[in-house]
């Protein structure tokens, strides 16, 4: 009896010379070289500095430039022909205003060859069929011809010249060169990995996803500033609460309102009723955005303050409904004394300044107004129906996970929560024990399982997603308190501390990382980790433990470009090995298209094979090799015509 699987095939391979066809395809295909991976990590919703990347394929397009056209152009010419592809219809635009008709005609010439000689030579490790794919529709049969032909034959010199000179006569050498470089742009890098915090301060998180969306392989790694979002769209107050509070504080309450076309006008005038300007809650304002307005300052700071109180209302409520989550040392407004305006912690008083208690009852500090619980419903209610948000949101779902197993490397956003001796720390709930890989397969259910109940609100799955976002064993936040409150009303800095998880050390030693790898079943030898989350400080190396652990941290968010004296790191990963590449912060698009600004710096080769590495050696490889053996036992049962 043929089962399923043998049935697909047998519809889709109907004849033993289709099977035969199809095995010596696929035995073909795993001795290409191994296609090139791109990692990056926190965008942070900056999605110019984010799409300039993808354009430039995280500086492997200027490298295959350079290999491919050194001492055929000077490094100027390089640069221009470059920004031509990364930016096509801009460049195309200057050019038109720089040249006249018949130096612009002449150009076109040039720029042709120059640009079916690159797409050829990115095209390598790829079979025609995947390089068709890439292409535009219209211009397949066109750039095949150009690609495939023989232009040195003399009998097809004057038919190879004949399709550039009508490609211009017609008007269409601009949408040639688009498509082409869009072409060469899909195919420079064949998977991206990103690791987390797509979401966040950023303008454009949104923008960020459509892109992604586009591309032809890719997968995500949930960061903490996701989960608030899949929080808030699961039906999660508190979830939402944070996030909203984030976007007010950071000056970007623009994408609720116009992006995903969520109201906020109760919650404004709420906020204008009860609530005063308070120093502690003044958005931080973006220098490239301009000064706000002292009246957009008052209606931001009250907003905020709003939101904040609301939050660690609630705060009180979940902690209390969950005592497994082991959080009582964050029940603050409980160990509040509000007549002496006193904040009691860790058996120290510690005096409070800047507060806004005016709706928090003493005698019951967790308990809501019935206009704050009115606020929140409609709140809740607007993100979950919110059809645009659920779009973004299910596209990571689909595509992402805690963590990724890819090509003998473990990726994951934050951390595995440890001890100071490295064993892994135990989360309790329902009698059931999750320490290390169980605890991130446990998270990564309950995401999905709260994702797909959004009107399930007080349970669980839920509620752990707000302690992913807060949590003392969450491995996306890594430490053992978040000092929200402490940082907003308490002026004694040793409240604002927030200890790391043991993990954060840890990870520069060789046998800890040796240890990790195992737990996932990967090689202690050959094997690396990813991560992103935490910003590499200036004078700090990304690469420890042998070459083994590696931080990528994109570097996206301007907040930290004072931190790290740099924009960031990519990881690029190829049939030569890996590459850490380094890049200086992102201006804007149009400076960088008017001045040909990249913002690669500088490479570093990680990892070095001694032979090149093929696509049998990897995780396509593996299903490839499956599918042989499927196919080559259909062979024994197909018939012959």
């Amino acid at each position: 009896m043929i089962n399923n699987k043998m049935k697909t095939l047998s519809d889709k391979y109907p004849t033993k010379m289709a099977v035969t066809s199809e095995i010596i395809n696929l035995k073909a295909i795993l001795n290409l070289p191994k296609p090139t991976e791109a990692f990056m990590s926190d965008l942070h919703g900056e999605y110019d500095a984010f799409q300039h990347l993808i354009r430039t394929g995280a500086g492997n397009l200027r490298q295959k430039i350079n290999e491919l056209f050194s001492g055929e152009m000077t490094p100027e010419t390089m640069q221009a022909f470059a920004f031509l592809v990364y930016y096509p219809t801009e460049r195309l635009a200057l050019k038109h205003k720089a040249l006249s008709e018949n130096e612009l005609n002449q150009w076109y010439l040039t720029t042709f060859k120059r640009m079916i000689d690159l797409l050829k030579f990115v095209s390598t490790k790829y079979t025609r069929s995947k390089v068709r794919k890439a292409m535009a529709p219209d211009f397949v049969y066109i750039t095949e011809e150009l690609m495939y032909g023989d232009v040195a034959n003399v009998d097809k010199k004057r038919y190879f010249q004949e399709i550039t000179a009508t490609i211009i006569e017609l008007g269409q050498a601009d949408a040639l060169i688009i498509a082409t470089s869009h072409t060469i742009q899909r195919l420079v890098v064949d998977q991206w990995h990103i690791i987390g915090d797509i979401y966040d301060r950023g303008p454009h998180p949104d923008l960020i996803v459509d892109q992604l969306t586009q591309l032809p392989a890719v997968d995500v790694q949930w960061g903490n500033h996701d989960i608030l979002w899949f929080g808030a769209a699961s039906g999660s107050e508190l979830c939402l609460l944070n996030l909203l509070r984030i976007c007010a504080r950071y000056n970007n309450l623009a994408i609720i309102e116009e992006t995903y076309g969520i109201a906020l006008t109760d919650l404004v005038r709420f906020a204008a009723q009860h609530y005063q300007a308070n120093s502690a809650f003044m958005p931080v304002e973006d220098p490239n955005q301009g000064p706000l307005t002292h009246a957009e300052k008052l209606k931001i700071s009250q907003v905020q303050q709003a939101l904040a109180i609301m939050q660690f209302k609630l705060e009180l409520t979940v902690i209390k409904r969950h005592p497994e989550f082991n959080m009582d040392h964050r029940l603050l407004l409980s160990q509040v004394d509000f007549k002496r305006r006193i904040l009691h912690l860790n058996g120290q008083e510690y005096p409070l300044k800047n507060t806004c208690f005016q709706l928090v009852d003493p005698e019951n500090p967790e308990a809501l107004t019935a206009e704050e619980s009115q606020i929140i419903a409609d709140l809740l209610a607007a993100f979950t129906r919110c059809q645009k948000l659920r779009k973004h949101l299910t596209f990571l779902i689909d595509h992402g996970s805690m963590y990724r197993i890819y090509n003998q490397n473990l990726l994951f956003h934050g951390c595995l929560p440890v001890d100071a001796q490295g064993h892994f720390l135990t989360l309790t709930l329902a009698n059931q024990n999750y320490a290390g890989k169980q605890l991130l397969d446990f998270f990564d259910q309950q995401i999905r399982s709260s994702f797909n109940h959004p009107l399930h609100q007080a349970n669980l799955s839920t509620d752990l997603l707000w302690y992913l976002w807060t949590g003392p064993l969450s491995p996306l936040f890594g430490k053992n308190a978040m000092t929200t409150f402490e940082r907003y009303f308490c002026p004694d800095p040793e409240t604002h501390v927030e200890t790391k998880n043991a993990y954060y050390s840890l990870r520069h030693d060789a046998d800890f990382i040796q240890q990790l790898l195992s737990e996932f079943n990967l090689s202690p030898e050959t094997g690396h980790i990813l991560n992103g989350h935490t910003p590499v400080k200036k004078g700090h190396d990304p690469i420890m433990a042998n070459r083994q652990m590696i931080v990528i941290d994109g570097g996206f968010s301007k907040a930290y470009h004072h931190t790290t004296g740099i924009g960031g790191f990519t990881l690029l990963y190829n049939s030569y090995g890996m590459q850490l590449v380094t890049h200086q912060p992102f201006t804007t698009k149009a400076d960088a298209i008017a001045n040909m600004k990249d913002i690669i710096s500088t490479r570093r080769v990680i990892d070095q094979v001694s032979q090149r590495q093929r696509v049998s050696q990897t995780n396509i490889g593996a299903a490839i090799k499956t599918e042989i053996e499927q196919l080559q036992t259909l062979l024994t049962i197909q018939p012959d015509h």
